[in-house]
């Protein structure tokens, strides 16, 4: 096995390690692992990072709902249309786009590079939303909860996370803390159910478009739940507010990583 692979399977434990200490965060992370460290195509990555990320995801999901941290009835209304968006996405637009989406003289800009560079870009947002210091929210009812922008919210994360194969905690968390007023525990329980139902609608609009490599998938899921049950188990015992600001600035840079890469293969393919 060569060093690049057990790296990545090494990032298997460290997504489910994030997402379950944050809710959000893993799926950041499985894009670049499977393209950089273990060769897939950005595109197959994507749709191999939805079924990683929404097994992994409905592990904490289950027990965060047994635990009473889940707010169901808001994860319908957000969830209801990001898994309509997300499957429309996978099954019809993103096969639509060309391979080669245009060029200048002897440049090409691909399909393989437009996903890798709105993905990075994903990365930044989510990176700088993560070290940015904010007060939590402690309020332990729901109020006022804004349905109408959490249905927009929801269709919104659905294209992108058909787009780029993010579960896109990284969006889902803010919304929910700040259009249902949720206090933070909750906001990871529900975004974990989130990230499931949709990864999983967006996986199999997938499935009519490619074969998938179960050989693969299922081992490396399955290290990536192992992981989310360490990362649930510290969740309570760790600095979660410095632990996200950290991770933010690896995200960060990560995200530069990938632009770097990404640009210069349209200048040196």
């Amino acid at each position: 096995m060569l060093i690049s692979e057990i790296f990545g399977y090494i990032g298997a434990l460290a997504i489910g390690l994030t997402l379950g200490l944050t809710g959000a965060g893993g799926s950041i992370l499985t894009v670049p692992i499977l393209v950089y460290l273990l060769g897939y195509e950005a595109v197959v990555s994507t749709g191999y990072s939805l079924f990683i990320v929404g097994c992994t995801a409905a592990v904490g999901a289950i027990r965060n709902l047994i635990k009473g941290f889940t707010k169901v009835k808001v994860a319908i209304w957000f969830g209801l249309p990001s898994m309509l968006s997300i499957f429309i996405t996978r099954k019809f637009i993103i096969p639509s786009i060309p391979s080669e989406i245009g060029n200048v003289g002897s440049l090409v800009f691909t399909k393989e590079i437009a996903v890798m560079m709105l993905f990075a870009s994903l990365m930044i947002f989510s990176g700088l939303r993560m070290v940015k210091r904010k007060k939590e929210n402690t309020k332990v009812e729901i109020l006022e909860i804004k349905y109408s922008r959490l249905i927009f919210q929801g269709l919104f994360v659905g294209v992108l996370t058909g787009l780029v194969g993010a579960g896109g905690g990284f969006l889902i968390v803010p919304a929910l803390v700040i259009m249902a007023n949720l206090p933070m525990k909750n906001a990871v329980g529900t975004s974990l159910l989130i990230i499931a139902t949709n990864s999983m609608v967006g996986f199999l609009g997938d499935l009519s478009n490619r074969s998938m490599d179960w050989g693969f998938l299922l081992p490396f899921a399955a290290i990536a739940i192992a992981g989310i049950f360490v990362g649930m188990s510290l969740a309570d015992k760790v600095n979660g507010a410095q632990l996200k600001r950290g991770f933010g600035y690896f995200v960060l840079a990560v995200a530069g990583f990938i632009l770097f890469n990404e640009i210069g293969s349209i200048f040196y393919p």
